[in-house]
């Protein structure tokens, strides 16, 4: 019997992840949908990932399609797996995570269902052992079946991360990640969104995120300050989208991701010069939108008060930069 179910692209970017990559692989090609091809597509990594990638593409040559590239990091890796990807939908899994076997059927089903142009599943952090760190629900105040013009609060309420995301291919017809850039997923995705109608979502923790105990600390630069450009493209993009009447929902996406994120992000920044001249960069940032800090002691998330349901440490550290105390985070950090 021929299977006639829309096909789904699995993009799977691949760098120097010779320790997670068999578990992540593991999970793609045992997935319940028949429908599916898996892109893996190998970044240049120096480490055993490509003799990995091979075996797996020898024992299932139906499901993997192996791609080897000089080092492009990640967006152009992703781009490339766009490129050669042959399914009517996409979706994109890290190759140090792993997924459920059912995710793809599921969420497959869920945009045939009702004809979603973008479906959503929860998040697990995992550790090593596959132990559970934390859960993290995407939307939990909403329906199955979601229009996004009656319900625009999630625009400015979802986590735009793409790996727990299936997306219609037709999305990406004149959109691609940006290179050379951090924070590829703030720039692209709410871009996405804004060309939908219809959004579905499952309550399943489908998508693993893998919590890596022994990796080195992240060096946090002014890289940072992408996130503000990556903002700023959104807003550019808002301007001429369906939805550009929805400027409250717009100020809310500007507080979540241009001060929460990039607050979030700053915390971490050793340098003290830089610190000072990323805090200048986010205080333009606020005037030019005027942004106040009374729009952000309010700013609700999913229906709730943010600052209010954060950890005690980062509100101290939210509070302390809104009310002008720098220097004295800087003893703290």
């Amino acid at each position: 019997m021929i299977n006639t179910s829309p096909k789904v692209s699995v993009i799977v970017p691949v760098y120097n992840v010779e320790k997670y990559l068999a578990k992540c692989l593991g999970s793609l090609v045992n997935q319940t949908l028949q429908a599916i091809e898996i892109l893996v597509v190998n970044d240049g990594s120096t480490d055993d990932s490509e003799r990995i990638i091979q075996d797996y593409a020898q024992k299932f040559p139906e499901k993997i399609k192996a791609f080897n590239k000089e080092n492009g990091g990640l967006s152009d890796a992703r781009n490339f797996g766009i490129d050669q990807s042959t399914g009517e939908y996409i979706g994109f899994v890290d190759s140090d995570d792993y997924v459920t076997e059912k995710m793809f059927e599921e969420m497959l089903n869920l945009a045939l269902i009702h004809q979603a142009e973008i479906v959503i599943c929860n998040i697990q952090k995992v550790d090593e052992y596959g132990n559970t760190i934390q859960r993290l629900t995407q939307i939990p105040n909403m329906p199955e079946k979601i229009d996004l013009r009656n319900n625009f609060s999630v625009f400015s309420d979802l986590s735009y991360f793409a790996c727990n995301k299936l997306f219609k291919k037709d999305l990406f017809s004149s959109k691609r990640f940006k290179r050379g850039v951090h924070f590829e997923d703030i720039q692209l995705i709410p871009q996405l969104l804004l060309k939908c109608e219809t959004l579905a979502q499952t309550q399943n923790f489908h998508y693993q995120y893998l919590e890596r105990t022994n990796s080195i600390s992240k060096t946090h630069t002014e890289k940072g300050l992408d996130i503000l450009s990556a903002v700023e493209d959104v807003e550019f993009f808002f301007k001429s989208s369906k939805y550009a009447e929805k400027e409250k929902e717009l100020k809310s996406f500007q507080i979540l991701e241009g001060v929460y994120s990039y607050l979030a992000y700053l915390a971490f920044v050793k340098n003290e010069s830089v610190f000072y001249r990323m805090s200048h960069q986010l205080e333009v940032f606020m005037k030019k939108r005027n942004i106040n800090f009374k729009d952000i002691l309010f700013y609700s998330r999913f229906d709730k008060n943010y600052l209010l349901y954060l950890p005690l440490k980062k509100k101290i550290f939210y509070l302390l930069f809104f009310t002008g105390q720098k220097k004295l985070i800087r003893k703290l950090i």
